[in-house]
């Protein structure tokens, strides 16, 4: 009966282990002009990738999302992040018409949300207020680096 017991609940941890690998190697589809390397208009440098969203050198999200229709990520953020490690983003983008170099922004529109859940049901950033809709803020402007 030990026996069984043990033999199924291997079986169980390692098909879980399995499905998490699965599920955190899948790679999301992104729009093209969303990723690659990327300056802000504050002077912030990122990298964007299928999977990650660096912002300098210490920042880091794991992107779990990508909304099409809502245009937005969700995101995890880093353990090691300076602040708010472990815990859940949304990150809106915003396409910009007629603004020269920069081509699309972003708002971190929930940064610090307990649950995945909570993070996807954050309120929406207000896209048709590009200078205070990032929570009373404007959106970070972005252009692709050269």
């Amino acid at each position: 009966m030990k026996t069984s017991f043990f033999l199924i609940a291997t079986w169980l941890l390692i098909s879980a282990c399995q499905s998490t690998a699965k599920i955190s190697e899948q790679k999301l589809k992104v729009p093209e002009e969303l990723l690659g390397a990327f300056s802000d208009d504050y002077g912030s440098n990122y990298i964007i990738t299928s999977s990650e969203w660096m912002h300098g050198k210490s920042i880091k999200y794991h992107l779990l999302q990508f909304n099409k229709e809502g245009n937005y990520f969700i995101a995890r953020n880093a353990d090691t992040n300076p602040l708010q490690g472990g815990l859940f983003t949304r990150i809106d983008i915003v396409y910009f018409d007629n603004m020269e170099q920069w081509k699309w922004g972003y708002c971190l529109t929930e940064y610090k949300a307990a649950t995945l859940k909570d993070a996807i049901n954050a309120p929406a950033a207000n896209k048709q207020n590009l200078l205070k809709g990032c929570n009373g803020f404007p959106f970070t402007r972005m252009k692709k680096q050269s």
